[in-house]
């Protein structure tokens, strides 16, 4: 009886010098970044090549505006004037950007690195163009801001949440629009946005000294009855 021969496909391949199989999860991770990178590029793609003139200058002057978080600054400033709980809530929010902007700035951009968009070869129309920063394209600090404020502003003072909520989103998308980023920076602005804005609101609870703890909670306490009351009577 002859041994039993190996084929090419059966013999075992050769460990790298750390004992360990090559390809395997490393290589999954690189295809699959891969893929999100062409549908990333695609949408982009698709945005630049849709004709919408009624829009590109009104999205092209919002993308200007946000510059430096300058609308949202301008809603704390009238926030601060507006009462007590209003003005707690525009202190939140200037935290949140406060935190947003460095994580974007300081450590999103300078880890990743990644190119802005080549807005010339996506055929972007100038009516759209506003200035392309010289910062790396991930994530998207206005996006990250934006969101932020919202998100910090909105906990505080819930009504404002959902009008604050369009517009950051309108702000990011602006940002796509105008040709300055992909839409995966957006939507990695959008997340660490929502993170920002729960690390300020937690710091500024760690904050809070006991008296003013246990008058929130006071509040909460006597509100819940008519929020109870109010939502039997809706049903």
């Amino acid at each position: 009886m002859t041994d039993p021969t190996t084929t090419d496909e059966d013999a075992l391949r050769p460990l790298p010098a750390d004992g360990k199989p090559s390809g395997g999860p490393r290589r999954l991770l690189s295809a699959v970044m891969g893929d999100l990178r062409a549908v990333d590029g695609a949408l982009y793609a698709a945005v630049a090549a849709t004709p919408t003139p009624t829009l590109d200058r009104t999205l092209r002057h919002l993308s200007h505006a946000a510059d430096h978080s300058k609308i949202s600054f301008g809603i704390a400033a009238a926030l601060a004037l507006g009462g007590k709980r209003p003005r707690r809530a525009a202190f939140a929010g200037v935290g949140a950007i406060a935190v947003a902007s460095a994580s974007a700035n300081l450590l999103g951009k300078r880890l990743v690195r990644r190119a802005r968009p080549d807005r010339e070869a996506a055929r972007v129309t100038v009516d759209r163009h506003v200035p392309m920063p010289t910062s790396a394209s991930f994530p998207s600090g206005h996006t990250a801001s934006a969101v932020a404020f919202a998100t910090a502003v909105g906990v505080v003072l819930p009504p404002a949440a959902v009008p604050l909520g369009a517009l950051a989103s309108a702000v990011g998308y602006s940002r796509i629009h105008t040709g300055v980023h992909y839409p995966g920076d957006v939507a990695a602005g959008a997340v660490l946005g929502i993170a920002s804005a729960a690390a300020a609101l937690a710091a500024a609870a760690a904050a809070a000294t006991p008296s003013e703890r246990t008058q929130a909670l006071l509040t909460a306490a006597r509100s819940w009855p008519r929020i109870s009351i109010g939502a039997a009577l809706r049903h």
